[in-house]
């Protein structure tokens, strides 16, 4: 090897497997309440859900399973006892305007004890009218003064003035209809409440929200007596849970909302029936009580972000953001405080124990969930549903408990359900319809690692990635892009190569080149910027036009200095080049090529790990392009002497070289 050549080191088994050796011997008892791995989250929602000050609502984001609602109904749980700002609601007849109910707000428990009292004197009046006998109002006056001492209440008092004035107006005239007006319709009654209300909407909308009327077409009732209460009033003066993204799904609910905040007051639809089954509607004002409530909302955090920059009200209203993580550390305490989650998880449903072994497999699978050797996943919910599968094949294969062989088929099993079109690709590629090469050498020519999702699951798949050159002022052309298939972070990925062909080569001419560089045989959207070293190692080669290895396969952000960046998804992209290989036959020289910094991301299917132990599959972590291409050519690469020139017989210089060569073509062209 001469002094050009840059030592690559090949992963070994050893730093390529990964296994969990032990765990903790004491699982501790867990705590009720207690959740796991969110320290910044659970701080923020304290502290949300206990400051009682205008807009100290609480946005909670992050990913589905890591227990967002379990940690808001755990920290409000701590002053469930305090109802001390609980009140009950009742709606009146608006003696000057019919359609602008008033609402009454009572202590504790007495809305339907003023409700019963009521009840009773209407009741009264009633059959007096019923029966036409002499209504005197002194009589009428002082029931009505009883019930106003017996409460001692400016609302209730102020009420009751109103129907004495309607009865001294229409004392000669009384009628049922208008003794109507005179009862209370309670809509929050809190006689037998106990706790604070803790209410989770499922399905808001604007009734099941704010509240609505009452539209039996049999019923006579006024407008009052139509109102019917939504789960704002019947969280009122506790907390109300709210999801994000429903909220958003229905025009105008998210503006409601904020209308709420601002000024508590909405506009409901009387949908009333006329005597020949006509539909008729009007609006009713009513207005909805400022009492004290707390909003939580839970959405992801796309949804915190959008309404962060696209809503100057968002942060005003929601003023705490509880962000959960779906990672946390790789201690001895997560792994024992994750071990105790399953513990009690496998009591209270009643499955097969798990066994020392199967703890391992588990912990192993939780620190591939979150893509890291040194983690373990918050998504608590991705372990219990391998249980309940776990459970099931274990039953199904008559054991009687759940161990590494049990976790290990109940994985095979999710993978061949949910492998039929990594199946099919892969015959598309036996059967030469999807063109790849797996052996040899090509120009310009790489084979790139994608990933495929579907549902829940994802894995990788091989994809070709072609550059062709040319002499021109075009530059670097995305296909991809001109076809409309490509994002907005891959069309970056494209721009860094060409500052990179500048940095690294046309520093003393201009760059005068045509590259196009495609996807081949891809028909969907191409994003992200993983692939943007496999596009720079086809690139280099057409330019030179020395070929590359094609039994191995490239993942890899790049910068434009060259260096390699870590990307995601790195062991789906692994293991389905080597599926693909494995199908087609292992020849001993395949691998591929990853960033350096992924090798701590790397958790591999135990077959891929014994092929890498036998020599028939190889991993080549990397630091810098010029790593790369030396692995993909087998050329020594050179670096620039004192004199600014690479050495003579390098690769670079021959990249180099080249570029000279297009510059000056199209100098000529120009004369």
């Amino acid at each position: 090897m001469s002094d050009n050549n840059i030592k690559i080191k090949e992963l070994s088994w050893s730093d390529a497997s990964f296994s969990v050796d032990s765990i903790p011997s004491t699982i501790p008892e867990l705590q009720k309440g207690l959740i796991i791995g969110q320290p910044r989250a659970m701080k923020a929602l304290e502290m949300g859900l206990n400051v009682e000050r205008w807009g100290y609502n609480v946005f909670v984001s992050g990913d589905s399973g890591t227990g967002k609602l379990s940690a808001v109904k755990s920290v409000a749980s701590k002053k469930a006892e305090d109802i001390s700002q609980i009140k009950d609601i009742a709606y009146l007849h608006n003696f000057t305007n019919a359609d602008n109910p008033k609402v009454l707000i009572l202590e504790k428990g007495t809305a339907h004890q003023y409700k019963r009292a009521i009840d009773n004197f209407t009741t009264y009046l009633t059959k007096m009218v019923d029966n036409n006998l002499p209504l005197n109002s002194d009589e009428l006056f002082k029931n009505l003064d009883e019930i106003d001492n017996s409460f001692n209440d400016i609302d209730i008092s102020t009420h009751l003035s109103f129907i004495k004035k309607d009865i001294l107006h229409n004392l000669d005239n009384l009628t049922p209809a208008i003794i109507q007006r005179y009862g209370v319709n309670v809509l929050i009654d809190h006689q037998f409440t106990k706790k604070r209300p803790f209410i989770v909407e499922n399905n808001p909308s604007f009734t099941t929200l704010f509240g609505g009327v009452n539209t039996d077409k049999d019923a006579n009732l006024l407008p009052y007596q139509r109102i019917k209460a939504g789960s704002i009033l019947e969280a009122s003066g506790g907390i109300l849970v709210l999801y994000a993204e429903q909220m958003l799904h229905e025009d105008g609910l998210w503006e409601a909302l904020k209308r709420y905040l601002d000024s508590n007051k909405l506009t409901l639809k009387d949908r009333k029936f006329t005597s020949k089954g006509i539909l008729k509607e009007r609006n009713i004002r009513a207005d909805i009580p400022h009492l004290p409530i707390k909003i939580v909302m839970i959405g992801s955090e796309e949804v915190y972000s959008l309404l962060s920059d696209k809503d100057d009200q968002f942060l005003k209203h929601f003023k705490i953001s509880a962000q959960f993580d779906y990672s946390m550390e790789k201690t001895e305490a997560n792994v024992g405080l994750t071990l105790a989650y399953l513990d009690r998880f496998i009591e209270s449903n009643n499955l097969l124990k798990l066994t020392e072994e199967g703890k391992k497999r588990i912990i192993r699978h939780s620190s591939w969930f979150c893509e890291h050797r040194n983690e373990l996943t918050t998504q608590f919910s991705q372990l219990t549903d391998l249980l309940v599968e776990a459970n099931w094949w274990a039953h199904h294969l008559g054991k009687d408990e759940i161990d590494t062989i049990i976790i290990d088929r109940t994985l095979a099993e999710r993978n061949y359900t949910s492998s039929l079109i990594e199946s099919k690709i892969t015959q598309e590629i036996e059967r030469g319809e999807m063109l790849i090469s797996l052996k040899g050498t090509r120009v310009g020519v790489v084979n790139g690692l994608a990933i495929m999702d579907r549902g829940n699951t994802s894995f990788g798949i091989p994809t070709v990635i072609t550059a062709a050159v040319a002499p021109g002022s075009e530059g670097i052309v995305n296909i991809e892009h001109e076809a409309g298939l490509s994002g907005e972070i891959h069309d970056k990925g494209l721009l860094i190569l060409e500052g990179y062909l500048r940095k690294h080569y046309a520093r003393t001419f201009p760059l005068s080149i045509y590259a196009g560089i495609a996807f081949e045989q891809s028909y969907a959207e191409v994003d992200g910027d993983s692939a943007s070293s496999s596009e720079l190692y086809a690139l280099l080669s057409a330019i030179a036009e020395i070929p590359v290895r094609q039994e191995i396969a490239v993942t890899g952000s790049v910068n434009q200095l060259g260096i390699i960046q870590p990307v995601g998804g790195i062991n789906e992209k692994i293991q389905g080049f080597f599926k693909v290989c494995n199908h087609l036959g292992l020849t001993g020289r395949q691998g591929v090529i990853i960033p350096i910094q992924n090798v701590k991301n790397l958790i591999l299917e135990p077959e891929v790990e014994n092929a890498i132990k036998d020599g028939k599959f190889h991993i080549y972590p990397v630091s810098t392009i010029d790593e790369g291409m030396q692995i993909l050519t087998g050329r020594s690469i050179g670096e620039r002497g004192k004199k600014g020139n690479f050495p003579i017989g390098t690769l670079n210089r021959e990249v180099d070289d080249s570029l000279k060569e297009l510059f000056k073509m199209i100098s000529l062209q120009s004369r």
